[in-house]
């Protein structure tokens, strides 16, 4: 190992540690008689060491800039992948499940698809879609935006918002009821939705190298954790007919929107 610098002062030495680390530099620290060197593990790694030790004594603050820069960086990357429908419909969820988590019962019984067990609220045809926006955990809500982020935001941005809201509003609908008739009006979440953009994006891309073609071991991991929905080994409450109804949907409108060619925007 080879000493790169040797100080008293431990706060510097922390954040200078954290910045070499941050690039890559295989560095550590060690005490000898009272004093912190620096050591770095692999000489290949000299020059570009020294370079980012002039870097950080130049501007300490360099960390904080780069990571603010990554921090602009990550978030511009997630909202150029997804068009303003995936967007309001991710807000809404999150205010959905803040309202959840105060309100209680209280709140859930204005948005479950109906008051009665026997029949669906056609009075009242916004209650098929409004289960969707309903979460009950933090794990709930995280894994369902981030496949509706992903998934979503891909048909959006290559097909267009009117395409996301037909399908939103058919896979949700298509899963809600069907979730209905099997088990009542005590469920809620945007699973049913994710599978049904999972089947149109599978369907739809078939074997073209579409922007929408997902890998095969990410259908494979999503299929898989349907069928184990059915075998009651999940820790977990799950919505199997939602699933299965908003999966069986989408891949109806992937193969039928396949057919109609309409112009993706890129």
């Amino acid at each position: 190992m080879k000493r790169l610098l040797t100080t008293q002062d431990g706060p510097y030495l922390q954040q200078l540690y954290a910045w070499l680390r941050s690039q890559g530099i295989p560095v550590s620290v060690s005490e000898r008689n009272g004093k912190l060197d620096l050591l770095l593990h692999q000489s290949s790694y000299e020059a570009r060491a020294r370079q980012l030790i002039d870097e950080f004594k130049a501007d300490p603050n360099i960390i904080a800039v780069r990571q603010g820069t990554k921090n602009r960086q990550l978030v511009t990357d997630l909202m150029k992948n997804t068009g303003w429908l995936t967007r309001i419909v991710a807000v809404i969820c999150v205010l959905m499940f803040m309202g959840v988590m105060a309100g209680g019962d209280a709140f859930v019984r204005y948005f479950i698809i109906s008051d009665s067990f026997s029949q669906l609220p056609l009075d009242a045809p916004w209650r098929l879609l409004t289960p969707a926006f309903l979460h009950f955990s933090a794990t709930h809500i995280v894994f369902n935006l981030f496949w509706w982020w992903y998934l979503g935001g891909r048909i959006e941005v290559y097909l267009g918002t009117r395409w996301l809201l037909a399908l939103f509003v058919l896979t949700a609908v298509s899963a809600n009821v069907v979730q209905f008739y099997v088990s009542g009006p005590n469920f809620g979440g945007m699973s049913g939705v994710v599978y049904g953009l999972l089947g149109f994006c599978w369907l739809y891309s078939g074997q073209r190298n579409t922007p929408l073609k997902l890998p095969p071991a990410l259908i494979l991991f999503m299929l898989g954790w349907l069928i184990l929905g059915y075998t009651d080994v999940l820790w977990v409450n799950v919505a199997n007919e939602a699933h299965l109804a908003g999966l069986i949907a989408g891949c109806i409108a992937g193969i039928t929107v396949r057919q109609l060619r309409p112009k993706p925007r890129h």
